[in-house]
Parts: structure tokens; C-alpha cells; sequence
């Protein structure tokens, strides 16, 4: 992909100005439309994987994904195709719109994207393609969604059918409908859960957001407006903090092959109004990561985006990822609605949360810890309250991070026995410097666990209940990763391998761990000393910081600084 010389006048952290947006799009939108097929209905793109819901779907999602791009980059050329694509999808190339199945995902696409570039598009198409059009995408109104984030794809369809004028009493109870359905999941803070549950995610920004804020910046409906947009402005507090000095966005949560999709939230505050970032940060933010993305194979040689997070990498992907789901990258480029003149182009970058010094933050909603460093940019989430409907690596290890990823041979686990798993995750609270919750390990265990957060280091404690006597207990850290130190040091019911036994009534076990980038950080056992007082309570000691006691029990956690 060629782009412009870097511009660190105007972006002194990233390099990257409007321009360097726009080549990126032009490049992407160039290189997908070799793989139209003559009628430019569908996009096949090229490799053996195929989706879940089969090569017609996964097609259609090629075509939706590229002409959202186009959409935001406001190309007339590329609508063109995209309007003759339109024409043939709706003739009877495209599947129709069923209960749970992925074109209704992709007619939300569809309809934001004609609502988007109405003059340049839907009103240029013959009466009768529109109508066909509108019917095809009327089956989403009426479509039963998954349980989750899928519940405001009717109401994404819906609004544009509803200013279009096309069954307007249907669109407008499939909005109402939706945006009903997500107050369930609204857990306060700014944060959504993606349906029952706690799963805390991505789909909190590029969607649960996305989809409500931009139907009521479209519609001018100034009371959505001030209750989603605020809900958004609280929501990027924590949020612009998720991202590592290198514009790494966490490596946390499923569809992470969408990638710079991520920067979406970022870009819809600047565009409503409704941030609490400067535009300089915003900027900063959204290009770095990317920037972040492409110098590190998201694209191939072909200039596609590969299934993956840099490159090609299967471990990333889910059942319903197809050759074209990198594609909801797209909505990455939302920030090209945003005129060459407004602040968020021309504002010159600032740093980063991550960049302006060490941070301990806590995020009450998700029951998340934050824990970033400046001297290396690196940022790490202490998970202890987001939790998939199974056992999932990238929702229930103990900690995330911006330059780790979840290993094979369980990082961030407390092992109980010869298992692993972490399930029934009950938050026990997050406050300064701390966090900590509750859930079932192997054989009926249950383990309390503590965080502690100071600068890079961290003390984890485990209070396992409910085990045979005897049953082993080990403790693991950070995944390695090359340019990295992972430590974990024993501190308390712990051997030098990190392993442990229970015994009659609950057993407590403590390590030091400690994720940098420095080249040569102070010893981590001269960082923080960790003792037992009695059973069931620690001691911290930080070399320059605080005296902490910390007590875990079966059904909560004290935590008491003392100077």
C-alpha cells in the first residue's frame, strides 16, 4: 500500500493526516474490485476459508463491507459499481433476509451506506430498483435478531426505510423495538454488555454505540442524541485508554480480524459532537492505530486484509468469520465524513492516555482494571468481570494486554487441579489500585481473586475454597512474546514453579508479576514486598508507595491502605 510521506508537522506521533486516510481507503477499495463478479453483486475474495453461512452470504458480505468503505470515503466512482451491484443484488443474486442469518447483519450495512450517500446513489437508481431494494431490505424489519448486538441491524435498516418512506409504521416499530432491547444490557458508565450476561467487548464501541449514535445524528432526533451521544462521551473516557503507545488497540474480546474498526467510537464522538477527547487526541488515537495495522501485515501482497490481527493468524477468528469479515474494518473510515477542514484534520496530534504518564485506572462498569506505563506504552486489563457464555481465552483469562495475546498454554490462569477454566465470574469490586472478583475453577473450586496495581508491577492473590485437600494449585503469567519480560515471582503458599497444595479450609497463594517493555527495569523483587499475616490476609508493601492489607473470603474482599 503507497501512501503519503509522513506528515510530523501535523502529526508529530503517528505521521498520519487525512491523507494518508484517504490513499489507505483508495488502496483498499482498488484492490477488492477485481474479485466482483460480472454483475457486481457479489465479492468473492480469494483462499479456502469459507463462513459458517456459506460462499452465496459470505459474497453479499463482501460487497456490503467494500461499499460501507466507499461510502464513507464518498468515492462517486466506486458508487457507481456499487449502484449497479445494488441493481442485480435485489434482482434475485442476493439471499434473502431471514431470522437470525447473516444478511440481515450485512443489509445494516447496506442501508447505512445508502443513507450515508443518499444524493450519490439511491436517489440516481431507477424507480424500480429502488423498490426492489427497499423490499429486499423490508424483510429485515420483521427478521428475528440473535439475543445481542444484532438487535440494532433492524433498527440500521429501519431508519433509512423510514426516511426513504417505505413502510413507515414497520421501520418505525422495528427502531423502537431495538432500541428498546438494548436498555436491558445498558450496565451504566458508558458500557453495554452484547446481550444477557457479561461480555464485554469491541461490540460495546463499533456497535452498541455505533449503530444507536449514528441513527440519531441521521435523523436529527436531538433527544437519542443527548441520551446516546452522553453515553458515548462516558463510554470513550475509558475507552481512549484501551489503546498501547504503538496504537495497539487490547487484544481482548472475539472478531478481533476487524482490526481498525476499532477507532470507529473515536471518530462518531468527533462527528456528533458527543467526546470528551480533543481532536488532536482523537486523531492521534484512530491513525496510530491504523498505522499500527498496516506496518504489520494487515493487508497481503494483494493489498486485501487478511483474516487475522497482523497477519494471517486463525486464532483470532470465529465460526462466522468469511473471506470478507476484515472488511468491517470499513467502519474505520467513518472519520472521512468529517470535512478536510474540520478540527479533527487539522488539529495538530496529542499524546495518547498512555503517553502522558503511569497510569492505575478503574472501570467499575466491566469490573476492569487498567494499568498502563509510559516509559514502554504498554496497557494491560485486569479482567474480573467480562465472561463469554463458555470458557473463551479472549474473554476470561485473568489480564489482556496491548502487546500480548491469549497462549495455548493458559497465561493469566489460576489451574486448579489439571484445570484450567474460569466460569461464573461474580465481580467483587474495582477501586484505586485494586480489583478483584470470584469464580469456579476445576472440581467445584472456588477461587477469590485480588490485583493489586502499581506502576508495571502487580500482585495477584488467590484464595482457592472447595478443593479436595492436597489438590495442586499453579499459577501462570504473561504469554512470552519476543521484545517483552514476563516475570512471576512466588510470594506467598507458592514453590519456585509457581505451584501450590490446599489443605483443610481455604488456601491463599500470592505472586509478583510483572509485563514491560523497559530494557532494564528495577529487580522485581525489590519492587513490592508480599507477606502473610494469619490466615487468609496479606500484607503489600510497595518499595515507594503505600502499605496494603488485603483480606479475601468466600464472599468478599477488604482492602485497607494505610499511608
Amino acid at each position: 500500500m503507497h501512501l503519503p510521506p509522513a506528515d510530523r508537522t501535523l502529526s508529530p506521533h503517528t505521521g498520519y493526516s487525512r491523507a494518508h486516510w484517504e490513499a489507505a481507503a483508495d488502496a483498499l477499495l482498488a484492490a477488492a474490485e477485481p474479485y466482483a463478479t460480472e454483475d457486481r453483486a457479489l465479492y468473492h475474495f480469494p483462499g479456502d476459508r469459507q463462513s459458517w453461512s456459506g460462499r452465496l452470504s459470505d459474497g453479499l458480505e463482501g460487497y456490503a463491507r467494500t461499499l460501507l468503505l466507499a461510502a464513507f470515503r464518498r468515492d462517486e466512482t466506486a458508487l457507481e459499481r456499487y449502484a449497479d451491484g445494488l441493481a442485480a443484488g435485489v434482482a434475485g443474486v442476493w439471499p434473502r433476509i431471514e431470522d437470525r442469518s447473516q444478511p440481515l447483519v450485512e443489509a445494516a450495512s447496506i442501508a447505512l451506506a445508502l443513507r450515508l450517500t443518499r444524493p450519490l446513489l439511491w436517489d440516481r437508481l431507477d424507480d424500480p430498483v429502488r423498490q426492489r431494494a427497499a423490499a429486499w431490505l423490508g424483510d429485515a424489519l420483521t427478521a428475528e435478531a440473535w439475543p445481542c448486538n444484532w438487535e440494532l441491524f433492524p433498527v440500521t435498516v429501519g431508519g433509512f426505510l423510514q426516511e426513504i418512506g417505505h413502510a413507515p409504521a414497520e421501520s418505525r416499530k422495528a427502531i423502537d423495538r431495538g432500541l428498546e432491547r438494548i436498555e436491558e444490557w445498558y450496565v451504566g458508565g458508558g458500557w453495554y454488555t452484547d446481550g444477557d450476561g457479561r461480555k464485554f467487548d469491541y461490540y460495546n464501541g463499533w456497535a452498541m454505540h455505533l449503530y444507536p449514535v449514528l441513527h440519531a445524528w441521521l435523523a436529527r432526533d436531538d433527544r437519542l442524541l443527548e441520551l446516546y451521544g452522553g453515553r458515548l462521551s462516558r463510554h470513550l473516557e475509558d475507552y481512549a485508554r484501551l489503546f498501547g503507545g504503538d496504537g495497539a488497540p487490547m487484544h481482548q474480546g472475539r472478531s478481533l480480524t476487524y482490526r481498525f474498526a476499532t477507532t470507529a467510537p473515536l471518530w462518531l464522538g468527533a462527528l456528533t459532537g458527543r467526546t470528551p477527547l480533543s481532536s488532536g487526541e482523537t486523531r492521534r488515537l484512530a491513525s496510530g492505530a491504523l498505522r499500527y495495522f498496516l506496518e504489520r501485515g494487515a493487508v497481503d501482497a494483494d493489498g486485501l486484509l487478511t483474516l487475522g490481527w497482523h497477519g494471517p493468524d486463525e486464532a483470532v477468528l470465529q465460526g462466522y468469520s468469511g473471506p470478507a469479515s476484515p472488511y468491517w474494518a470499513s467502519k474505520g473510515f467513518l472519520g472521512l465524513l468529517l470535512p478536510a477542514e474540520h478540527e479533527v484534520w487539522t488539529a495538530v496530534e496529542e499524546p495518547a492516555p498512555v503517553e502522558r504518564g503511569d497510569a492505575v485506572t478503574p472501570i467499575a462498569a466491566p469490573n476492569w482494571l487498567l494499568q498502563s506505563t509510559s516509559s514502554d506504552g504498554l496497557v494491560r486489563l485486569h479482567n474480573h468481570g467480562s465472561e463469554d457464555v463458555r470458557y473463551d481465552p479472549y474473554y476470561t483469562r485473568l489480564a489482556y494486554s496491548t502487546v500480548t495475546e491469549p497462549s495455548t498454554s493458559y497465561d493469566n490462569s489460576v489451574i486448579v487441579g489439571d484445570d484450567p477454566s474460569r466460569t461464573d465470574i461474580v465481580p467483587l469490586g474495582v477501586g484505586d489500585g485494586w480489583v478483584a472478583s470470584r469464580h469456579t475453577a476445576g472440581g467445584g473450586a472456588r477461587v477469590t481473586s485480588v490485583v493489586l496495581a502499581r506502576g508495571a508491577v502487580e500482585v495477584r492473590a488467590h484464595l482457592v475454597t472447595g478443593a479436595e485437600p492436597g489438590t495442586e494449585v499453579r499459577l501462570t503469567g504473561w504469554a512470552t512474546r519476543a521484545g517483552v519480560r514476563t516475570e512471576l515471582l512466588p510470594a506467598v503458599g507458592l514453590d519456585a514453579a509457581l505451584t501450590g497444595v490446599t489443605g483443610e479450609g481455604g488456601a491463599l497463594f500470592a505472586a509478583v508479576a510483572r509485563l514491560t517493555s523497559e530494557a532494564d527495569p528495577v529487580p522485581l523483587g525489590e519492587t513490592v514486598t508480599v507477606r502473610a499475616d494469619g490466615p487468609g490476609e496479606l500484607t503489600v508493601l510497595w518499595n515507594e508507595g503505600p502499605r496494603v492489607r488485603v483480606r479475601p473470603d468466600g464472599s468478599g474482599v477488604d482492602i485497607v491502605v494505610e499511608g
